[in-house]
């Protein structure tokens, strides 16, 4: 379910068949790629329109795009590239898929106007691996813009031309990051490269790359209609525009909302019906299992932006709000956490590889009653011993939610080591 509040992002949804063309085409679809390409405005004007918009990534890292997209070399003669991270592998995110799934030509349209911008010929989408009927989608729109002349050489009669292509990924949850995503996009297996250089020097092939995530690319086109500052009037300071929230758990209506940043958390729940079945809300993790879980009394006075949730003790993230009613046992969900940074260890860094199993096993031995009081001063030391050891983020993804966890509801973990049973449910 999608609601349908501002349209940035989901514009064509209520439209019968949102994803083809011709809809997109009705909501003013192409008509900034065709101006920018024909009247050839400047690249600069462009990169200083999406640094007024506030833009900033929504892939969960939150790096300002018009900042990043002035990283590209100017002059560069070469092959550059633009990347779009459709790789979406988090518990709980699933807003991107919907953007692919609805309003596919939007993101198309973001990425020429960025290729236009940044001088590159060539674009990658990489698509998780675990949606196939949203590649298909996505392959489709791509087939119908080429046919409609927007994609492919010398566009709108000029010397500008931009090919674009969907890349489908297999389902790991590393090609998220960016670096693992070119590995994998070059045919290699997906792991982290070490930085510097960063990809707006050596990217995909060796050469420079920007790569923004979908909501991002899908943003633009309305920034570059509307005006950077109409998007950052949207949002508030440091957050600017619009965000689409996935929100998933106890909730009566889980779904994907685009509200403006900035919104507090009581509304964002209002609009999802609220706790369902006359519940109580326990803690939300607000960005995806890589932020901090919060409290119910901290949340509820939260607004959902970037520094809202850092004054809340947790992040943004990539807006993947998973909601826990009073019901729920934080031992065992941890766990749960646990197990997928396990699973998904690309294995390359001693600190990750072997510290996110040890977690997962000391926290399944406490489920199993087998706990120790020492285990949750053990668990904190590896999850301190972790963060900012790794080559890439998901060491510090796959610590803090064990951190969070005890810090918040230590007198749960206590309980179960104590009685080989949860608090909550009493099994």
């Amino acid at each position: 379910m999608t609601a349908l509040l501002n349209q940035v992002c989901y514009r064509t949804l209520g439209q019968d068949k949102p994803h083809a063309l011709d809809n997109y085409l009705k909501v003013g679809g192409y008509t900034e790629l065709k101006r920018i390409v024909s009247e050839k405005v400047k690249a600069t004007d462009i990169i200083s329109e999406v640094k007024l918009s506030g833009l900033r990534g929504r892939g969960g890292a939150g790096f300002p795009t018009g900042l990043k997209w002035s990283f590209m070399p100017r002059y560069y003669d070469g092959m550059k590239y633009v990347v779009c991270n459709t790789d979406e592998g988090e518990p709980g995110t699933f807003k991107d898929r919907d953007i692919i799934r609805y309003n596919p030509h939007q993101v198309i349209e973001g990425m020429a106007i960025a290729a236009y911008t940044l001088g590159a010929r060539v674009g990658y989408n990489y698509i998780h691996g675990e949606i196939w009927e949203d590649y298909e989608t996505f392959e489709k729109a791509l087939h119908e813009a080429e046919a409609a002349g927007y994609l492919g050489e010398n566009l709108f009669g000029t010397n500008f031309s931009f090919n674009l292509y969907a890349v489908h990924g297999y389902g790991a949850y590393i090609c998220g990051e960016e670096t693992a995503l070119m590995e994998s996009l070059e045919g290699k297996k997906g792991q982290p490269r070490f930085k510097p250089p960063f990809p707006a020097s050596y990217g995909v092939f060796g050469k420079p790359t920007t790569i923004n995530n979908t909501e991002s690319f899908a943003s633009i086109p309305w920034i570059m209609q509307h005006g950077g500052q109409a998007f950052q009037d949207m949002g508030v300071a440091g957050s600017g525009g619009s965000k689409i929230f996935s929100v998933s758990g106890h909730v009566e209506k889980p779904g994907n909302y685009e509200v403006n940043m900035g919104t507090p958390f009581a509304d964002l729940l209002a609009l999802t019906g609220g706790i369902w079945k006359g519940r109580q809300l326990k803690a939300v993790i607000p960005g995806g299992p890589s932020t901090a879980v919060i409290p119910a009394a901290k949340i509820l006075s939260a607004t959902m932006d970037y520094d809202g949730l850092s004054k809340a003790g947790s992040s943004l993230g990539a807006g993947s709000v998973i909601v826990m009613d009073e019901s729920t046992c934080m031992v065992k969900a941890l766990k749960r956490l646990t197990y997928f940074f396990y699973e998904e260890s690309c294995g390359q860094c001693t600190p990750c590889r072997e510290g996110t199993g040890w977690i997962y096993r000391i926290i399944k031995r406490i489920v199993d009653g087998q706990g120790k009081m020492e285990d949750l001063d053990l668990l904190s030391d590896l999850g301190n011993n972790i963060s900012g050891r790794t080559i890439c983020a998901l060491g510090d993804a796959a610590a803090t939610p064990v951190l969070s966890f005890i810090k918040h509801f230590r007198p749960e973990f206590e309980y179960y080591i104590q009685h080989g049973k949860s608090m909550v449910t009493g099994k």
